[in-house]
């Protein structure tokens, strides 16, 4: 047998407009095939336990008060906040601590920049909780740029951004 030609190859059918392709597989096939040990062993992964992960407990980070002096409106008007930090697991606990001086810091910077109209609705409330965890996520898992350039997101640990007290004064 030739190289690369198969025996008792079918003859090409007469007036025939189309490719055809030919494969002969099993014992009397010219080639023979070896199966590596990853097709011959495959062991299907395990489903995802949706009630075992629904059973962890959210984890919270509860963050020192923050007292900062706002934009000035009608004279001086200051914020204190408490702020809680819902985390995906456990494990971003450590290294959200180890940033902590960092996160603080941008955090300090945000709260400053802005006026109390802008976080008197609850619209400006939920829109500070998204930029707060924005930036959190940012320190922990900095972002990458793409082709352009551009800033993408990425997914960091904490999963939500909780007030748990608020005062404009």
């Amino acid at each position: 047998a030739t190289l690369g030609v198969y025996p008792n190859l079918p003859e090409y059918p007469e007036g025939q407009e189309r490719e055809v392709s030919v494969l002969q597989t099993g014992p009397n096939a010219f080639y023979q095939y070896t199966w590596s040990d990853a097709t011959t062993n495959f062991v299907k992964p395990k489903k995802k336990d949706k009630k075992a992960e629904a059973a962890h407990p959210p984890v919270f980070i509860n963050l020192d008060t923050f007292t900062v002096n706002l934009i000035p409106e009608t004279g001086d008007q200051y914020l204190q906040v408490i702020l809680a930090l819902e985390l995906e697991d456990i494990a971003a606990e450590n290294a959200l601590k180890g940033q902590m001086p960092k996160i603080r810091n941008n955090i300090m910077l945000l709260l400053s920049s802005k006026k109390a109209s802008e976080l008197l609705p609850k619209e400006g409330k939920e829109s500070l909780a998204e930029a707060l965890k924005e930036e959190i996520n940012d320190i922990i898992a900095p972002p990458k740029k793409n082709k352009k350039g551009e800033k993408t997101s990425s997914e960091g640990p904490v999963k939500s951004v909780l007030f748990t007290s608020f005062i404009i004064q």
